[in-house]
């Protein structure tokens, strides 16, 4: 869950290069509708044949939402709760639309991904409950959450940095450590063992949300510690991450973080901004290809849980060519998503699950 800080003065991302504007809306073009509600929305995924939203809520409950009515597809509120930056952290299914995977902290506070089958009543089949994932969390933060499919057909999961602060144990850019990491397992693993784990980005320290767009270009945003959020890009015809360093904790933003650790070379972000009014957590996002948003399509969307702004940038290469803030004060954001039509949702954590859409 991003972190809560004080704000400061508003400053603004000095990657941000207003140079080759691509065309776009004006700022007002957008509005925020309400679709429904929830106990601390934390993700939404949508299933292959199955018209509903699927809601993940932050104290273990996966609701599935479809005309106006909703029910439970999962319970896990005996085997995590919504404390801090723990509980149900992220969803997904797989794209046969025949699993749902989860990605939760439990009662001990470590982290488990499991795969369900999913029933013809659209439920999740406790009895075939299997754990692909473990991962021993030495803090109560920074427990990452995000889950997606991406290059191969392969999971991949999205892990913090151990927590505390500052990455005390240097966890991030050790390759022999899952924590600070993008994962790559192998989604239909019959266990643990046989997952296939591999690691597939490095230098992280909280990529609360992540995405592989429909190019299969990978997004990450990443939580910063104490003055710089970052977004950050690998794309697909670099490797779309795979061996890549994000240079955390050596590097925070594009400032030198941890002294100690060596400034190796690493992929830097694509685009930051200064804690201040523009927020202090940004709560990572999507790259809009809904058809119903065509003025946005390619641009990628981001919301901060700390200012409410929703910010859309233009990036190119390793360059932001433009930014837009798109929407102010629009709570405590916990994630922007798409679902597999495109469409854009913004949740909340006062229980607001949002669309955006043209005015």
């Amino acid at each position: 869950m991003p972190k809560k800080l004080l704000f400061l003065s508003a400053l603004l991302s000095a990657t941000c290069l207003l140079h080759v504007l691509p065309v776009a809306a004006s700022t007002n073009s957008t509005k925020l509708v309400l679709v429904t509600r929830a106990k601390l929305p934390v993700d939404i995924a949508t299933r292959l044949n199955d018209s509903a939203l699927y809601i993940a809520e932050q104290d273990g409950l996966v609701q599935r939402f479809v005309q106006g009515k909703k029910t439970i597809a999962l319970d896990l509120r005996k085997r995590t709760s919504a404390s801090g930056e723990r509980g149900l952290l992220g969803i997904v299914f797989h794209p046969n639309g025949k699993y749902m995977y989860v990605n939760y902290t439990n009662q001990q506070g470590n982290t488990e991904v499991v795969r369900y089958a999913m029933t013809a009543t659209n439920t999740a089949n406790v009895s075939t409950r299997t754990v692909l994932l473990r991962v021993k969390q030495p803090y109560a933060n920074h427990n990452g959450g995000g889950l997606a499919f991406g290059p191969e057909g392969r999971l991949y999961v999205g892990t913090g940095d151990g927590g505390s602060g500052g990455d005390p144990e240097r966890m991030a850019l050790k390759i022999s450590s899952p924590l600070g990491k993008i994962l790559s397992l192998s989604p239909t693993a019959k266990n643990e063992k046989t997952n296939d784990l591999v690691v597939w980005s490095r230098g992280l320290r909280n990529p609360w949300r992540f995405e592989f767009d429909a190019s299969n270009n990978l997004w990450i945003a990443d939580v910063g510690q104490n003055m710089w959020e970052e977004v950050n890009v690998a794309w697909a015809a670099q490797g779309a991450g795979k061996d890549i360093s994000f240079g955390w904790s050596a590097w925070e933003g594009n400032t030198r973080y941890n002294t100690a650790e060596p400034a190796q070379p690493h992929q830097k972000p694509v685009f930051t901004y200064k804690h201040g009014d523009a927020g202090c957590s940004i709560s990572g996002g999507t790259r809009v290809r809904d058809p119903q948003l065509p003025a946005w399509k390619d641009w990628f969307v981001f919301g901060d849980y700390c200012s409410g702004r929703i910010t859309a940038i233009w990036a190119s290469g390793q360059t932001t060519q433009k930014q837009v803030i798109m929407q102010r004060n629009a709570g405590s954001i916990t994630a922007v998503r798409s679902t597999a039509q495109g469409k854009v949702f913004v949740l909340t954590l006062d229980g607001k699950v949002l669309q955006l859409v043209q005015r």
